[in-house]
């Protein structure tokens, strides 16, 4: 059992924030979708729940949410922002439209002490974005804190553990938001600090040596910051046994291919096996001019040469993918995955049609996470805040057809930019 908070979605564009914020501290957290059924819930892992903030108002027919149920469970419960007006309503308190919009700073006055504020200061400054605002409190909260324009800021039920923010603790303009977050989580969550990426490495290796025991694992990679760290913490679990491939498909930078090589195979020690693919790339991507069949082009051509390369290597069982926790939370997102505006070039048709079985060893993880844990991997810098580089590579930054020609001068303009920003030391700034 894995202590953590759970945090319940209803489409705040700040909702990564909290989870990120609350992983800082030391504690480990979750993004659900808000449908989550209460069953779920009750989970004695589970030790406190926030509810999100989000763009809707609690009074239109579509608006995210959830049942008075998820009060009586007996978890402590912070609701922010739309959070905390779903809170009122539900539990027969008032909430009306404000007369303006609230946006910006501004500063919260602490009226009544409470265990939810501890150690931040009588005056602080906030970060407001609501429409709606609460008229009067639900039967057993009492109002601590108020500001200009917004009487009931920060509102508590310490009897049944249950709080709200009218503004966002989660952003950077919150001064004391940390504080607030870590106060809900220690004193009504009485929750203990568990998440140290130290422990996830111990705990990843483990879970991934008991699952593969002693069958081989394929990986694509690109030389990026997913699968390279992706890579080396599947390479500490399974050594050699794992083949990771990079497929130059013709279409990198200047000097790429020999950098990934230097990089993966002699600095990272890593079992990898390079494809030459450049060939195969540009003969279908000729005469080819729409950006988006390029994509689909390229990342079909992806997927043939990988999975012949997997067919070739004997014993393998299993594929790994860089994974990040922001895909996992996309893919069960307030209104589900969100509608293609372009394709993304990506190996996810890969497990069904190769018929292995998959393992994301940083499915948990967050971008900044990953950089950290490559960190602990001792995985040098200058590998880890190398610039992104999409999958389908100089071919979408080409307009028209893609030719060799066209390939070599986007390839020296491309180099004297990342040389120059070099230069002036500001390539990590960029």
């Amino acid at each position: 059992m894995f202590e953590k908070i759970l945090i319940l979605d209803f489409g705040s564009q700040y909702t990564q924030l909290i989870a990120k914020r609350i992983r800082r501290l030391g504690y480990y957290s979750e993004i659900h979708p808000f449908r989550t059924p209460i069953s779920e819930l009750t989970s004695p892992d589970i030790k406190g729940i926030i509810l999100s903030g989000g763009p809707e108002s609690v009074y239109n027919k579509t608006s995210p949410k959830i049942t008075e149920d998820i009060f009586k469970i007996g978890k402590p419960v912070l609701g922010i922002c739309y959070g905390l007006q779903l809170m009122v309503k539900l539990l027969n308190g008032r909430v009306i439209p404000a007369k303006a919009r609230e946006y910006g700073k501004t500063e919260l006055e602490i009226k009544n002490k409470t265990p939810l504020l501890n150690k931040i200061p009588k005056k602080s400054v906030i970060w407001m974005s609501h429409s709606d605002k609460i008229n009067s409190l639900p039967p057993g909260f009492r109002n601590c804190g108020s500001t200009e324009n917004c009487e009931f800021a920060v509102i508590v039920n310490e009897e049944k553990n249950l709080a709200g923010l009218q503004f966002h603790p989660e952003v950077t303009h919150t001064r004391f938001g940390n504080e607030l977050l870590g106060n809900f989580i220690k004193n009504y969550c009485r929750m203990k600090k568990n998440w140290v990426l130290e422990d996830f490495i111990k705990r990843t290796v483990t879970e991934i040596r008991k699952k593969v025991l002693s069958d081989r694992v394929i990986m694509a990679v690109s030389g990026g910051v997913d699968s390279t760290v992706a890579a080396k913490l599947m390479s500490k679990a399974v050594g050699k046994r794992l083949t990771a491939v990079f497929i130059d498909n013709g279409l990198l930078r200047k000097d790429e291919l020999e950098e990934v090589r230097r990089n993966l195979k002699s600095r990272l020690k890593l079992n990898l096996k390079v494809i030459d693919g450049s060939g195969l790339f540009l003969k279908r991507l000729q005469g080819v001019t729409d950006p988006e069949q390029k994509r689909k082009i390229i990342g079909k051509t992806f997927i043939d040469l990988f999975d012949k390369v997997s067919r070739a290597e004997k014993g393998i069982k299993y594929l790994c993918q860089g994974t990040l926790y922001p895909d996992v939370i996309e893919s069960v997102s307030v209104k589900g995955p969100s509608s293609t505006i372009k394709s993304h070039h990506n190996v996810g048709g890969l497990p069904a049609r190769m018929k292995l079985k998959l393992i994301e060893p940083l499915r948990e993880l967050f971008k900044d996470e990953v950089r950290e844990l490559g960190k602990e991997l001792r995985i040098p810098s200058d590998i880890l805040n190398r610039h992104p580089f999409p999958g389908p590579g100089l071919a979408i930054r080409i307009l028209g057809e893609v030719t060799k020609e066209r390939l070599n001068i986007l390839r020296e303009a491309d180099a004297i930019y990342v040389n120059e920003l070099k230069l002036w030391k500001i390539y990590d700034d960029i």
